[in-house]
């Protein structure tokens, strides 16, 4: 348990930015996975449009530090690839 005022307030700022970092990520996960099931299906138009909230949505959790700014920028290259490579 915290000591002081400011590590009570730390513990909360820490809780709730630790909500908003998992709901951005899970986000993520959930728009990568939909991106990889329409390339799957051979469908590269819907595959293109997704890709590009994909990369969106990586750009934004880079912005906001959720992810790493290379981490963002390797996968949104390697998806790109991915979707170069099916046409």
């Amino acid at each position: 348990m915290p000591n002081t005022k400011s590590a009570e307030r730390r513990m909360r700022n820490s809780a709730r930015k630790q909500l908003r970092n998992r709901s951005s990520k899970s986000r993520l996960h959930t728009l990568e996975r939909n991106y990889q099931e329409v390339l799957k299906a051979g469908k590269k138009e819907e595959a293109a449009q997704s890709l590009r909230q994909l990369s969106s949505a990586f750009d934004k959790a880079a912005k906001t530090g959720v992810i790493h700014k290379s981490t963002a920028s390797r996968k949104k290259s390697r998806l790109a690839l991915q979707l170069a490579r099916t046409k």
